[in-house]
């Protein structure tokens, strides 16, 4: 129980002390914000930052921090660590910089922001990446709900995929403040409350399981253990860093109202993630009494009949299968939701569609959900594999960009340091991964290990070049 609440405690303390040293690196100013420049009553309005918070939690939370932390366990609570550094030094600095930077490109979308500081080789790489990363997660968080509502009730899937994808449809087409605007805060109460309740379930001693103590070794059930490089990495996933949320992070860009609200939406919603994150990841480890345990609820029921167990036993029948329902049907819907609006606002930049008349926002969303529809049809499991790979690079990416941005705006220090030292991380894990995993090449570790740090070193002469040495030469 010590190490989860010193974890706990770290990234609290994580929020107020390096969350404090990122902002003061950005240096906000009282600059007018696009919510007032560029004010539209549809994707730009300004909203309080309460709001905002809850909106940003939920759009990069969903089933991340839950799924991907359960999944995580599987290693046992060495997971703490990751989830821990990764949020603070990773994902937090991610969040808040893909976010900050919309807010001083007039909210542009993130592929838009990473071809002006990359290029425009690059820009027109995540044009397509994150249309079709964007496209992949508004599926697969229509496909599991739809399953699951398809079991609770007399309906088959089909029926329960058309509701959400006519939900999605109108989630968006209208104004932000509409649907999502009145909803998202609810459900982000929700989701924090589900996980409070299972803290408190678990530090109670309900149901006599033990939570376990942190220790330094591989505890994956499977004969040999996967290996936690880099593996675990992946698998945790929105847990500690996610590139979707740099496709997020720019709507909420167009609804912050000062600048000075940068840390607390953008990097205090990654924290509150890696929280949700921590407190399910010790959950999967606590509540099945090891490994083992775990491995054989998740191939019995999978990821969604976990949680439902593990709700229903901290919380109770009543309320915690009802917030277990919430947990796996909800929320992966509202974040399927923005996935897709965040698509639209992609294609819009890309080629230039004014998003005020509704005819067309019409033109460039009724494309994307139709094949949303159709991917739909694909298995679900082959989704989510290259959904989370895709997710991981974008993340990477997005790093690279923002110390990028940093060296360009403070020259001559090294803030950048800030971006590239993760970036670098992240570079190593999502290269090794693609070498290493079943969807990739399937190479053994005496090639992806070397060739990991090889790509990273690749990375980081790359940036050097584009940024220090191109200096000097200047």
């Amino acid at each position: 129980m010590s190490t989860f609440l010193i974890a706990l405690l770290a990234l609290i303390l994580g929020y107020f002390i390096y969350g404090k040293i990122v902002d003061n690196v950005f240096k906000p100013t009282d600059a007018e914000t696009p919510a007032f420049k560029f004010e539209d009553g549809v994707d730009y309005i300004p909203l309080p930052t309460w709001k905002i918070f809850m909106i940003q939690l939920l759009n990069i939370a969903g089933l991340g921090p839950i799924f991907g932390a359960i999944g995580g366990a599987l290693w046992g609570p060495s997971v703490y660590l990751w989830i821990v550094f990764g949020t603070i030094f990773a994902g937090g600095v991610h969040d808040y910089l893909s976010g900050m930077m919309s807010v001083r490109e007039d909210g542009k979308s993130i592929s838009e922001i990473i071809g002006i500081y990359l290029g425009p080789t690059m820009l027109m790489i995540m044009r397509i990446v994150s249309v079709v990363l964007l496209v992949l997660v508004g599926t697969v968080f229509a496909t599991g709900p739809a399953m699951l509502l398809a079991k609770l009730t007399s309906w088959a899937v089909m029926p329960w995929l058309i509701v959400i994808l006519v939900y999605y449809f109108l989630a968006t087409i209208l104004p932000i403040d509409k649907i999502i605007g009145r909803i998202y805060p609810l459900f982000g109460a929700c989701l924090i409350i589900m996980a409070a309740g299972i803290a408190l379930g678990m530090l109670s001693g309900i149901g006599g399981h033990v939570m376990p103590e942190m220790v330094f070794a591989n505890l994956h059930p499977s004969t040999p253990p996967l290996p936690i490089w880099p593996l675990m990495f992946i698998t945790v996933a929105c847990g500690a860093i996610s590139g979707f949320h740099a496709t997020q992070s720019p709507m909420m860009a167009r609804c912050i109202t000062d600048e000075r609200q940068g840390r607390k939406v953008f990097y205090g919603a990654m924290v509150a993630e890696g929280i949700i994150a921590l407190i399910w990841a010790a959950a999967g480890c606590t509540f099945y009494d090891g490994s083992a345990g775990l491995a054989a609820s998740l191939k019995t029921g999978g990821p969604g009949g976990a949680v439902y167990d593990i709700c229903r036993g901290y919380m109770g029948v009543g309320i915690g299968s009802a917030l277990a329902m919430l947990g796996v049907i909800a929320c992966p819907i509202t974040s399927g939701d923005t996935a897709f609006r965040s698509a639209r606002l992609t294609i819009a930049d890309w080629f230039h569609i004014d998003q005020k008349g509704t005819s067309k926002r019409l033109m460039v969303a009724v494309p994307l959900l139709l094949v949303g529809a159709l991917l739909s049809q694909i298995k679900f499991d082959i989704i989510w594999r290259y959904f989370s790979w895709t997710n991981q690079t974008l993340a990477m990416i997005v790093l690279w960009t923002g110390a990028v941005y940093l060296y360009r705006k403070f020259p001559g220090n090294r803030k950048y340091l800030m971006a590239a030292i993760p970036a670098t991380f992240m570079s190593v894990v999502t290269f090794t991964y693609i070498l290493q995993a079943r969807e990739g090449f399937q190479l053994p570790t005496s090639i992806t290990y070397p060739a990991g740090i090889i790509f990273a070193i690749i990375c980081v002469v790359l940036f050097a070049k584009a940024t220090v040495m191109k200096k000097q030469e200047e």
